[in-house]
């Protein structure tokens, strides 16, 4: 399927609210290793794989196929507010792209939100809930209180809306990170939501319904509308 394409950054001058949702991994990157597990800076002086293939639910549901169908939920709804939305990737059949290339696209945007989603594969029988991360310590302006405050939106918007907060990692639903190169590169207000565990039966329920997509996708719309102001 060659290369991960990376997506041209555009700025849009004119145009003062954009949002980036980067949903997490794609439909071609198991059939293409190579690629993928290629190292690229992660950020902080270090390297890590390009991509991965994501989790999945005990019954094959993937990850990459829920982030898809999530973030273009949201995609739909914060265009319906006149919120002009930009996507790291524009299919689930592609290769990538890249950890570090998502995020100089979003940058490019000059985004006033970037909202990463995915979902976890923890193990554990009570491990269950979403989370939400953002880079720490920062390492630019963007990513201190800007970010911090995009990232505990988005969790009281989800509390908010009936989500459970993780039992199994974090604090109170929020989990500051310095290990995710999306995170670690953004120069605009950046978090990542884990929208909940594919592994565990309550989640998977969620997850895997339309339904429950749809409820996720309003209250991220939500928290980035309110973040927004």
């Amino acid at each position: 399927m060659g290369e991960p394409v990376a997506l041209p950054a555009r700025e849009f001058p004119g145009f003062q609210r954009v949002v980036v949702l980067d949903p997490g991994h794609n439909g071609g990157n198991a059939a293409n290793p190579d690629i993928i597990n290629s190292p690229v800076p992660d950020g902080r002086g270090n390297t890590k794989a390009c991509n991965t293939t994501g989790t999945s639910g005990n019954d094959g549901y993937t990850e990459h196929e829920f982030t898809w169908d999530v973030a273009s939920r949201v995609r739909e709804l914060l265009s319906a507010r006149g919120i002009r939305v930009e996507m790291t990737r524009d299919s689930d059949t592609g290769v990538g792209p890249c950890v570090d290339q998502r995020a100089a696209f979003a940058n490019g945007t000059g985004a006033a939100a970037i909202v990463s989603i995915h979902a976890d594969g923890a193990t554990g029988a009570n491990a269950r809930g979403f989370h939400v991360a953002h880079s720490s310590p920062p390492l630019n302006d963007a990513q201190g209180e800007p970010s911090a405050r995009l990232a505990a939106t988005l969790r009281d918007t989800l509390v908010n809306s009936g989500f459970t907060p993780s039992t199994y990692i974090g604090d109170n639903g929020l989990n500051p990170r310095a290990d995710l190169a999306g995170l670690n590169f953004a120069e605009r207000p950046a978090a990542l939501v884990e929208c909940g565990n594919m592994r565990h039966p309550e989640d998977a329920a969620i997850l895997e319904s339309p339904d429950g997509r749809a409820g996720l996708a309003v209250a991220i719309a939500a928290a980035i509308t309110a973040y927004l102001g």
